[in-house]
């Protein structure tokens, strides 16, 4: 074989394994690119839309809107304040987490804590603090609930019935007296 033939077939194996790794490159590149694109797009989820669009598995709850749990706080401050009462006021939704909180002029700092305290209390088991207070005589173990507070100044705000926010009002001498502030809040969402 002369220097030219055999130059001539190393150039064309040296091109076949050149286009055959461009290619090889280009097939990796092509597959990389698919199952990237397949990662990252959303799957459809058809049989979850199916069963959300049913409703079978939904439940639907009321809460107040922020206005409203303000103007009820805003109204159970003013009664205190008719009063000469430094409290604080909360309000929370029916999970029990605080919508807002008002600390009033000289209110204690025990009491904004209290006040969430008490509606979360209130809300959780939709009954006024003042009776929940009075069951702890047969449960004693019921303050040991986390983020609870078995004393008066707390009322549940309710709709048809069920509970869908707390009001909790702390820093009066009594619990009698926050309790009748709390209720002057819920008082107020009814007008």
């Amino acid at each position: 074989m002369d220097t030219n033939t055999h130059r001539t077939t190393a150039t064309r194996r040296t091109k076949k394994i050149v286009i055959g790794a461009v290619a090889a490159a280009a097939l990796a590149a092509g597959t990389f690119g698919a199952v990237s694109a397949s990662a990252a797009a959303p799957a459809a989820k058809p049989a979850a839309q199916q069963a959300d669009a049913a409703g079978r598995n939904l439940t639907t709850s009321t809460h107040l809107t922020v206005a409203a749990a303000t103007k009820a706080a805003t109204a159970a401050l003013d009664a205190a304040r008719k009063e000469n009462q430094r409290v604080s006021v909360s309000v929370v939704d029916r999970n029990g987490n605080t919508v807002v909180t008002l600390r009033g002029d000289g209110a204690g700092p025990q009491s904004y804590e209290s006040a969430e305290r008490k509606a979360f209390t209130a809300v959780s088991w939709n009954a006024p603090t003042s009776v929940l207070a009075g069951r702890l005589a047969q449960a004693p173990n019921l303050k040991d609930i986390p983020g609870t507070l078995f004393l008066a100044g707390g009322a549940p705000v309710q709709a048809q019935g069920a509970p869908i926010a707390g009001i909790g009002v702390a820093g009066a001498p009594s619990g009698d007296l926050d309790e009748k502030f709390a209720q002057a809040g819920v008082a107020a969402l009814a007008k």
